[in-house]
């Protein structure tokens, strides 16, 4: 914890013995999860809930009453309470408990891209031959950190009254009253039981109600649904109109999200409620730390299961750290988003003494009128820092006399939490003209510097570093920022968007599929630097441009399934760049593979007409559960129902879903697929192949042959190991007809021989 809570502290007035001021210092907020929701009366739950309490607090429902914080008993069936570890231990040994874990922590993953990708217009955004009006009836849960209510993108002006199957609220609390919401924002809770119990009490909290106090959620929503707003920009960059991919579709806000982060408790009572309240989508823009662990010891995968188990789709974000296997949000019954780049820079153009004129990252709108001395931030080092450390420039490592009137490069440590935007601080305090950062990893990620400044990568870093060591009196000149339209190749996979393999659950490829994520401009709120629009990057901001394509699939196709929508955008989805070209992956500009992308870079214009579609449902992922080791008694626990495991996988790999990932192959092993038809009634689909190198791959049968809307059929793909290779091996199967092509990729690893050579 943060710090003692005040309910500890008054403990310690009244306790009388040592024990009990032990017990008090002990105890912490944890999870206790109980699976699926029972037919029980929400009060009968909630007053069971007090007496499971009561057993660990020598039978006192007093006592239990004030431990408690939350009971979830819409969606599914749980609650959150202030336990000891003993207390805890206790609990998870109840007949019907799943799992008892703490409250941990989540991280926020923090409009030209839907002209990137395809999508014209300003209310409508219609897709050729088909009509995406209905998304006025599509409600888009958001959580995240709440709304700005009074933001044009969220304006309900010519919009129809509220969908009737909505039974949310308007909760007011600080600057936010029931009039706050309107025909667009229809909802909007905020939940802090579980913030106040693990922070510092005598922390200030802006906004004590569904108010934005930090723009995130605001930005994430406008991203997904906001309505068409024009002559919008950020401070002159990148001026236009911004809108969201449904306009029209519906916003229910749940604030869980607070100045340090997201707590599990309070995102698990925002499910219940969002499943409760008739949301037809949920959108999270936060995740947790990678690895991931059990995915019913994780509260997104908890909440995502009954949301998926009530007809909810959860997209989610990959998250932000970068590396290899860093994915999070790897559950089957989500979507899960990585980051892109789109035609879209925003540049700061460097001018050396000797002519040479370079480009680099930035939002910074301060320019350099004269040229100056451009020197390494090493040789500025301040006191007892030595010249390596204050080429990070660190705070207070730079010498004033040394720095002043010059320009400075300096360094950001690879995969560093460090703000490039401090940096740029600690070099006008030093007094410095400027700053030149040389950032390995996030090179495109644009910052609005408080001086003229900009980001390059390695190679021109080197350039700068060489120009400086070869000249007597090296100097450059720094231009504010400028909008770049039409920057190649687009898109790019950015460099913090976290990357597979899946660490839980090798078998289940992870992110699912990418969208633009870099210096993307939305809706923001005005208590955070005054502005109606920002400019932000992250997957916090790819996550939400699949929600919003995922609701127009929803408005066009009502009855399909969370899992349908999720294959007819994966299963669209293109590997090529605007040139026709492979993807690539930044810094390095390397060619990018599944772990990179999914699927690959979503394709909106074809995501209403995918032909065929990969279907999952409950029954699916009970199977799937038995695979991973799960057996009947804890499945059970989870669907309090009587599922058994006589319908399970030899691996995970079998789940029907729109990617094949084999992470252990042992000479040769068969999956099987089936697919429905969502196409032209009567129609013949042919199987193409790209093999994953030294991998052989054949599908039977060859061809499928559909003569009904509906009908569904199964094939099966088996792989053979054909050549010794050392890691993962990636190809393609596409089903390709008249009309459509329907592509999975294909990611294998050939397991090691038993002589520990590869096959």
């Amino acid at each position: 914890m943060a710090s003692l809570s005040w309910s500890c502290i008054f403990c310690l007035f009244l306790a009388g013995f040592g024990a009990q001021v032990g017990l008090c210092f002990s105890s912490k907020v944890y999870v206790v999860y109980m699976g699926s929701k029972s037919g029980d009366d929400p009060d009968d739950v909630l007053s069971q809930n007090h007496h499971m309490l009561a057993s660990v607090h020598g039978g006192s429902i007093e006592q239990a009453q004030a431990s408690h914080l939350y009971s979830y008993r819409h969606g599914f069936r749980g609650f959150a309470a202030k336990l000891t570890e003993e207390q805890a231990s206790q609990i998870a040994q109840m007949p019907g408990v799943v799992s008892v874990f703490p409250n941990l922590k989540r991280k926020l993953h923090t409009t030209r891209s839907w002209d990137f990708m395809g999508l014209l217009g300003e209310e409508t955004m219609e897709i050729p031959g088909h009509s995406t009006k209905n998304q006025v009836n599509v409600i888009i849960g958001f959580i995240d950190t709440g709304i700005w209510p009074e933001s044009p993108s969220f304006s309900d002006a010519n919009m129809p009254p509220v969908p009737a199957i909505w039974r949310g609220k308007c909760e007011p609390g600080e600057a936010f009253n029931a009039s706050s919401c309107n025909r667009k924002v229809i909802g909007a809770r905020y939940y802090m039981s579980g913030y106040e119990a693990e922070e510092d009490s005598a922390r200030i909290v802006s906004f004590r109600s569904p108010r934005d106090s930090s723009g995130h959620g605001s930005h994430t929503a406008s991203t997904a649904a906001g309505r068409y707003v024009t002559n919008v920009n950020y401070k002159g960059l990148a001026t236009g109109g911004a809108r969201g991919g449904a306009p029209m579709a519906r916003i229910a806000v749940y604030k869980t999200c607070w100045d340090s982060g997201c707590y599990d408790v309070d995102l698990l009572a925002a499910f219940d409620d969002a499943i409760r309240d008739g949301v037809h989508l949920l959108s999270l823009s936060l995740g947790p730390d990678s690895p991931q662990g059990d995915y019913f010891k994780d509260a997104i995968s908890i909440g995502s299961f009954h949301a998926a188990s009530h007809g909810v789709l959860v997209v989610a974000s990959v998250g932000n750290a970068g590396n290899s296997g860093s994915a999070t949000n790897i559950a089957p019954w989500m979507i899960t988003v990585g980051a892109s780049s789109m035609d879209r820079d925003f540049a700061s153009d460097i001018v050396l003494g000797n002519g040479m004129k370079l480009t680099g990252e930035s939002l910074s709108l301060f320019e350099m009128n004269a040229s100056a001395r451009i020197i390494s931030a090493s040789e500025a080092s301040a006191g007892y820092f030595t010249p390596y450390q204050s080429s990070y420039c660190l705070e207070s490592s730079l010498n004033i006399t040394k720095a002043r009137g010059k320009v400075l490069v300096c360094r950001i440590a690879e995969g560093s939490s460090e703000s490039k935007l401090e940096k740029s601080k600690v070099v006008k305090e030093a007094g410095g003209a400027g700053m030149v950062l040389i950032d390995e990893a996030d090179k495109d990620v644009a910052i609005p510097f408080v001086i003229p400044s900009a980001i390059v990568g390695k190679e021109i870093g080197r350039k700068i570093l060489s120009y400086i060591n070869n000249t007597r009196k090296p100097m450059s000149k720094i231009s504010c920022a400028k909008t770049v339209l039409g920057s190649q190749p687009a898109p790019r996979i950015a460099s913090f968007s976290s990357k597979g393999p899946n660490s839980l659950t090798p078998e289940i490829l992870k992110p699912d599929v990418a969208a633009p994520g870099l210096n993307i401009l939305a809706a923001w709120s005005p208590a955070v630097g005054k502005m109606q629009f920002n400019i932000l990057s992250g997957t916090s901001m790819s996550s939400p441009h699949i929600t919003g394509i995922a609701t127009l699939v929803k408005a066009v196709h009502p009855s399909w399934s969370p899992s349908a929508i999720k294959s007819a955008i994966m299963t669209t989805a293109t590997i090529l760049n605007k040139n026709g070209k492979p993807i690539r992956v930044d810094p390095e500009g390397r060619m990018a593979n599944a772990f990179d992308y999914g699927s690959g870079f979503v394709d909106p214009r074809r995501v209403l007409d995918p032909g065929l579609v990969y279907d999952a449902h409950q029954i699916d992922y009970n199977a799937f559960l038995c695979s991973i080791g799960y057996d009947e008694k804890s499945l059970r626990l989870v669907t309090r129902d009587n599922s058994t495991c006589d319908q399970t996988f030899t691996t995970a790999s079998s789940l029907n879903y729109p990617s094949i990932t084999v992470p252990n192959l042992k000479d040769s092993f068969s999956v099987t697929r089936t697919v429905t038809n969502v196409g032209k009634p009567r129609s013949v689909y042919k199987a193409v192949v790209s093999s994953p190198v030294g991998i052989n791959v054949t599908v039977v049968p060859g061809q499928l042959i559909f003569n009904r809307y509906g009908q569904k059929i199964r094939f099966t793909v088996n792989f053979k190991v054909a050549a010794p290779s050392k890691g993962y091996a990636f190809g393609f199967l596409t089903w390709r007809s008249e009309d459509a092509r329907v592509t999975s990729p294909l990611v294998v690893r050939a397991a090691p021989s038993p002589m520990g050579l590869m096959r």
